[in-house]
């Protein structure tokens, strides 16, 4: 089998997510002609029926939702590849790190000290997200991160534990359970839990993007929300803590792309490491 495109593949993308050839057509600024020719070139190619054409419409077939999945990690991929080699040839080359505010466990003043003691890194650039930072890795918009396990879903990056955080409840000041001096995650059950859009797994709860937009729910009592215990470093007007007896904690970790060649990206995670284990040794002998 001849090899395929990336253009043959945005083409089909375009059109199972529409499952409408005009439409695609016009997404991608083309005559819908040439683009049904080059669907039937791909089935040809590839030797199986990807769409099924009836009057009453278009839908994918078995081999072709199996494209379709296959389709959108490669041309991902391919864009990452060609933003991080784009960046590792700019004159002005740094290291992206993507990370929340505050989600370094304290930890970020001794990795940047120990990445900058190595010979030949390059400056650090800070990519703050609250939702997006393995979508960033997994995307070139970033070379390494600072994420949570298992809060961040870490599919397609590879990654070294740092430390773990004890987690607890954010509540509205007037809950119920603010009048406890714990909780436990049953007591929580049939809450309103938001969800961060990288979860690994997507519950019920309302999908927030930034830490302001998750404390309002809370302080109105919309909603209740586990968080790690450093956010008690940052207090909320309406807000309250209360730590959760039976909640797993979460295990901040340095993660970057598999298959990473970067001898940067290779400095930092060792500096993270280094960091790590000096600070365990410090509490040890304190």
């Amino acid at each position: 089998m001849d090899d395929i495109e990336t253009r043959e593949l945005r083409y089909f993308v375009a059109v199972a997510e529409d499952l409408h050839f005009g439409r695609a057509a016009a997404r991608l600024g083309i005559a819908q002609p040439p683009l049904s020719r080059a669907i039937r070139r791909l089935e040809h190619r590839m030797g199986v029926v990807l769409l099924e054409r009836t009057s009453r419409g278009t839908r994918l077939t078995a081999a072709g939702e199996v494209l379709l999945g296959e389709a959108r990690v490669a041309l991902d991929a391919v864009s990452a590849a060609v933003r991080r080699t784009r960046r590792a040839g700019s004159p002005q080359r740094s290291l992206v790190l993507a990370m929340k505010p505050g989600g370094d466990g304290g930890l970020l003043p001794r990795i940047l000290a120990a990445y900058e003691s190595q010979p030949d890194t390059v400056p650090v650039q800070f990519a703050f997200s609250l939702g997006e930072r393995a979508a960033m890795l997994r995307s070139g918009r970033a070379d390494v991160g600072l994420l949570h396990h298992p809060q961040n879903d870490l599919r397609g990056l590879a990654s070294e534990p740092l430390g773990v955080e004890r987690r607890v409840v954010a509540l509205a000041e007037g809950h119920p359970l603010a009048a406890r001096d714990s909780v436990c995650l049953a007591d929580l059950a049939g809450e309103t839990m938001p969800q961060w859009p990288e979860a690994a797994e997507l519950g019920p709860g309302p999908v927030v993007r930034d830490a302001g937009e998750l404390m309002q729910l809370v302080a109105l009592g919309r909603a209740v929300a586990l968080v790690g215990e450093t956010a008690l470093d940052r207090p909320h007007r309406g807000v309250t803590y209360r730590p959760v007896r039976d909640a797993p904690p979460a295990m901040l970790v340095v993660a970057w792309p598999e298959g990473s060649r970067s001898r940067q990206v290779a400095a930092f995670v060792r500096a993270a490491r280094t960091a790590a284990d000096d600070r365990v040794r410090d509490r040890a002998l304190a």
